[in-house]
C-alpha cells in the first residue's frame, strides 16, 4: 500500500496585505463615483432595491435584498450614491482576492515574499483599474459586481481548499463554495460561471503523482463526482429548458448512489445539497414580492409560469445560440474590440491599440509562465479565462455591437455597447498581467545576477518594472469616472416638472424612463404624473399594473411655481376604461390593412395611415396610447415626451402638439400661432413663455452643459444630453426677437451642451 498523502506547510496568506489593495481600490472608486443615478439599467436597479420591487428578468432577487439591506445604511446622504458605493465596495473585496490568488500562484517562481506580493498587488491594480471594471464599479448600473465579487471568492476558497488536507475543514471549504455558486445563481447566472475552476482543482489526475491510499482516492473521486452533479443542479436550474434540469437531477442521484456505497460520503452528498437548496430558495423572494404589487414589478411573477417567464427572459424573446445574431468571427472580434479600450481609454485610438498589444503581452507571458511553474493551477486558471470569454461569447450570442464595423448601416446591432458582460474576462486577464510582470521581474533578477550575488536584493532591484501596473490607472482616470455626472437625475426631474399635476405622460425606452422610475420612487419627484411606457406597454402585466396604480396626490409645494397658485382637482378612475377582462384579452397586434382611416378620439382626428407607420398593423402599445387620449382628454394632460421622437406625429397629431420644453401636450384641436404659440423648425408648435420659465427656472441646464474631460463617454444615451441642446437652440431661435439677452444665454447653454456630444466635442490634445 502507498504511503498516505501528506500536504505541505504552506505559507499563511497575506490576508491584511489583501484588505489594504481592498481599500486602496475602494478609495479610487470613491474617488470617481457617481452622486446619484446614471442612464440604462441603474435607476431601475436602484428604485428596485428602494422599493423592494422586482427589475426586469431574471428578477437578481439577492442583489435586491441585499442592496436594500445596504441601503438602510447612511453611508451617504443621497440614496443612490448609497448603492453605487455598494458596486464600488464589491468591487474593491474582489480585488482583495484577486491579490490572493495572484499571491498564492506566484510562489512557486517568485520566492522572494515582499516582490512577489508587490507584483500580486499590480496585477491586482491592473484588474480593478481595467476600464470596464472601473467604469462598472463606480455606479450600480447592473448587477455585476456582485457577481464578480462571487467570482472572486470562489476562486479564492478553491485555492484555500487546494492547500488543506482532507478533514473537516477540508469540506468546510467545498460547503462554502457550493452554496456560493448556488447563492451567486439568484444574483445573475454569470456568478456561476467560476465553477469549472472547481471542476479542475477537484478532478483527481490533475492532483500529481502524490501518495495517496485507497481511501483516500475514493475520497477525491467521491467530491468531484458529488461537486460536478450539484453544480450541473445549479447550472440547470438557470437554463431555459426543463432538460438539462432533469438530467443533473438523475447525475445527481447517481453520484449520490456512488458516495452511498462506495466511498461512504452520504453526510457530505447531503450536506451538498441541503446548501444548494439553501442557496437557491432565495429565488422564492420573487413570487411571494410579486403577490405583494411593489411599485416596480417586471414581470409579476405570482404564478408559475409568470416566474418560469421570469426565469427564463421569455420577456426578450432572444434567438438560441445555433441562430447567430452575427458571425461568431465578428463577435470574438468585438471582444477584442472592448479590450483595447481596458487599458488607456482617456488616450486616442492608436495609442489604446499599442497599449491593448501591450497587455495581451503581458498577460500570456504571465500565462506561459504559470503553465511553465505550476500546469495543474494554470490548467485551471485557463479554463476559467476561457469560460468567461470564449464560452460566453458563444452563449451570449449579440448582434453587432453599437460601434463595430459603424460604416455598415445596414447590420442588425445592439442598442447600447456590452463590454459589461465581459467584466469578469478582463479582471481575470488583469491577475495574468500580475504574473506576466512577475516573469519580466525573473528575467531582470536572472539578468543581474552576475553583478549583485543576493538573490533578495536582485528581486527587489527588479521590482520597478512593476510601475507598468499604474498605466490602466492613469489611461483611464477621466473615462471611468462618473464623478460629478447628474445628467440621468436632472433629466427625469426635469421631464416630470414639464408635465402637469396629473398628467399622463409617454415615453419611449430605458434612457427616458428608469430615471423616472427612480426620481418618482427614491426621490417622490412628481409621483402623481403617470407614465406610459412604449416598450413595456407590449407586455400583459404591465398594462395590470397600469390600471392597478393608484394616482398619487399632487404636492403643489414641491412643484415649480408655473402649477401653483391654481386648483388642481384629482382625477378618478383608472387610466384605461378597459375592464380587467378585456385588459387580459388584448391582442399582440391589431390589422390595418392597406387603407388610410381617420378615428375621432374625444375630440381628437387621429390618422391610421399604414404608409405612415411603416406597418399595416398597430401593436398593442399603440392601442393603449390610443384608449388613453379617448379616457382621459378633457380629465388628464396627456404629453409626448421629446425622446418618443415622431411616434405621435405619425398618427397625424403635428397640428395637435404643444411644446412645453422637454415634453409635447395634446390639445383637442389644431394649434394657430399666437403670441405665445410659435412653430419652431424640427420642433412644431412651442409654446414660448412656458418653455422659457421651464429652461430657466426649472430646468439643470448648468450641469447639462458642464464640460466634461472625455465629452459624452456613452454614445448610445448621448440623446438625452443632446435633447438639452436641441431645445436651448430652438429656444434661443425662438426668443431673439423678444428678449435676445435670454436668447443669447439659450444659445450659450446649446453651445456648451453640444461641445460634450459626438458632432461636437473636440478632444483636449486639439482644442
Amino acid at each position: 500500500m502507498s504511503e498516505p498523502l501528506t500536504y505541505p506547510d504552506v505559507e499563511r496568506p497575506p490576508y491584511l496585505w489583501a484588505a489594504a489593495v481592498a481599500v486602496g481600490a475602494l478609495l479610487v472608486y470613491v474617488a470617481t463615483l457617481a452622486p446619484t443615478t446614471q442612464f440604462w439599467d441603474t435607476s431601475e436597479y436602484i428604485a428596485a432595491a428602494y422599493v423592494l420591487g422586482i427589475p426586469h428578468p431574471p428578477g437578481n432577487p439577492l442583489f435586491t435584498l441585499i442592496a436594500h439591506t445596504w441601503g438602510l445604511v447612511p453611508f451617504a446622504a443621497a440614496y443612490a450614491m448609497r448603492i453605487n458605493l455598494l458596486a464600488a465596495t464589491t468591487s474593491a473585496i474582489a480585488a482583495g482576492c484577486w491579490f490572493l490568488v495572484g499571491e498564492r500562484w506566484m510562489r512557486s517562481w517568485v520566492p522572494a515574499r515582499l516582490p512577489r506580493r508587490l507584483a500580486a498587488v499590480a496585477g491586482a491594480l491592473v484588474s480593478a483599474t481595467a476600464f470596464t471594471v472601473w467604469n462598472q464599479s463606480v455606479v450600480n448600473e447592473k448587477v455585476y459586481t456582485l457577481s464578480l465579487l462571487s467570482i472572486a471568492l470562489v476562486l479564492w476558497l478553491i485555492v484555500r481548499w487546494d492547500d488543506q488536507p482532507p478533514g473537516e475543514a477540508h469540506d468546510h471549504h467545498l460547503l462554502l463554495i457550493v452554496y456560493l455558486l448556488a447563492l451567486t445563481s439568484t444574483n445573475h447566472m454569470m456568478g456561476v460561471l467560476v465553477g469549472p475552476v472547481v471542476v479542475v482543482l477537484l478532478y483527481p489526475p490533475l492532483k500529481g503523482q502524490r501518495p495517496v491510499d485507497e481511501a483516500g482516492r475514493r475520497l477525491e473521486w467521491s467530491q468531484w463526482f458529488l461537486f460536478c452533479t450539484v453544480y450541473g443542479l445549479i447550472v440547470a436550474s438557470g437554463l431555459e429548458s426543463m432538460a438539462p434540469l432533469a438530467a443533473a437531477t438523475v447525475l445527481f442521484l447517481a453520484a449520490l448512489a456512488y458516495a452511498l456505497f462506495w466511498a461512504r460520503q452520504w453526510d457530505l452528498a447531503v450536506a451538498l445539497l441541503a446548501v444548494a437548496i439553501v442557496g437557491v430558495s432565495v429565488y422564492l423572494y420573487l413570487p411571494i414580492r410579486a403577490a405583494h404589487f411593489p411599485p416596480i414589478n417586471e414581470g409579476e411573477p405570482t404564478t408559475r409560469q409568470a416566474l418560469w417567464d421570469v426565469l427564463t427572459r421569455q420577456q426578450y424573446g432572444k434567438p438560441p445560440v445555433t441562430q447567430r445574431q452575427a458571425t461568431l468571427v465578428a463577435q470574438i472580434g468585438m471582444w477584442f474590440q472592448y479590450f483595447t479600450w481596458q487599458w488607456g481609454r482617456d488616450w486616442a485610438p492608436q495609442i489604446r491599440g499599442g497599449l491593448a498589444i501591450l497587455f495581451f503581452f503581458f498577460g500570456g507571458l504571465g500565462a506561459w509562465r504559470h503553465w511553465k511553474a505550476d500546469r495543474r493551477t494554470a490548467i485551471a486558471m485557463t479554463s476559467l479565462v476561457a469560460t468567461f470569454t470564449l464560452l460566453l461569447i458563444f452563449y451570449l450570442n449579440f448582434k453587432y455591437g453599437y460601434s463595430w464595423d459603424a460604416e455598415r448601416t445596414q447590420l442588425a446591432r445592439e442598442v447600447r455597447e456590452r463590454d459589461y458582460f465581459f467584466i469578469a474576462s478582463f479582471a481575470l486577464w488583469g491577475v495574468w498581467v500580475g504574473m506576466g510582470l512577475a516573469t519580466l521581474m525573473e528575467w531582470v533578477t536572472e539578468a543581474l545576477e552576475r553583478r549583485e550575488p543576493d538573490a533578495e536584493r536582485r528581486w527587489l532591484l527588479a521590482t520597478p518594472v512593476l510601475l507598468l501596473a499604474l498605466i490602466p490607472l492613469w489611461g483611464n482616470h477621466l473615462t471611468a469616472s462618473r464623478k460629478g455626472e447628474t445628467l440621468a437625475r436632472d433629466f427625469a426631474v426635469d421631464v416630470l416638472q414639464s408635465v402637469e399635476p396629473y398628467g399622463v405622460l409617454v415615453t419611449a425606452g430605458d434612457n427616458d424612463t428608469f430615471p423616472l422610475w427612480y426620481a418618482q420612487e427614491v426621490e417622490h419627484v412628481r409621483q402623481d404624473v403617470t407614465i406610459v411606457n412604449l416598450s413595456l406597454a407590449n407586455t400583459d402585466w404591465y398594462l395590470r399594473q397600469l390600471q392597478r396604480r393608484p394616482l398619487a396626490t399632487f404636492d403643489s409645494t414641491a412643484a415649480p411655481a408655473v402649477y401653483r397658485g391654481h386648483a388642481w382637482p384629482k382625477p378618478a378612475g383608472k387610466l384605461l376604461g378597459y375592464s380587467e377582462e378585456q385588459v387580459e384579452n388584448l391582442q399582440p397586434v391589431y390589422w390595418l390593412g392597406d387603407e388610410k382611416t381617420a378615428v375621432n378620439l374625444a375630440g381628437v382626428t387621429v390618422t391610421l395611415d399604414p404608409q405612415q407607420l411603416g406597418r399595416q398593423y398597430l401593436e398593442r402599445a399603440d392601442v393603449i396610447v390610443l384608449q388613453a387620449i379617448k379616457d382621459q382628454m378633457g380629465k388628464r394632460a396627456i404629453y409626448f415626451s421629446r425622446t418618443v421622437g415622431p411616434y405621435a406625429d405619425q398618427f397625424g397629431l403635428s397640428a395637435y402638439l404643444e411644446g412645453q420644453g422637454f415634453v409635447r401636450k395634446l390639445h383637442p384641436q389644431p394649434l394657430a400661432e399666437s403670441d405665445s404659440i410659435k412653430l419652431a423648425p424640427a420642433f412644431g408648435w412651442v409654446n414660448v413663455p412656458r418653455s422659457e420659465a421651464l429652461g430657466f427656472g426649472v430646468y439643470h441646464a448648468d450641469a447639462a452643459a458642464r464640460s466634461r474631460p472625455r465629452g459624452w463617454v456613452d454614445r448610445p444615451s448621448e440623446g438625452i444630453l443632446a435633447t438639452y441642446g436641441l431645445f436651448y437652440q430652438s429656444l434661443g431661435q425662438l426668443l431673439k426677437t423678444s428678449n435676445p439677452q435670454l436668447a443669447t444665454e439659450a444659445l450659450v447653454y446649446a453651445d456648451s451642451v453640444f461641445k460634450n456630444t459626438s458632432y461636437g466635442f473636440i478632444p483636449p490634445a486639439e482644442r
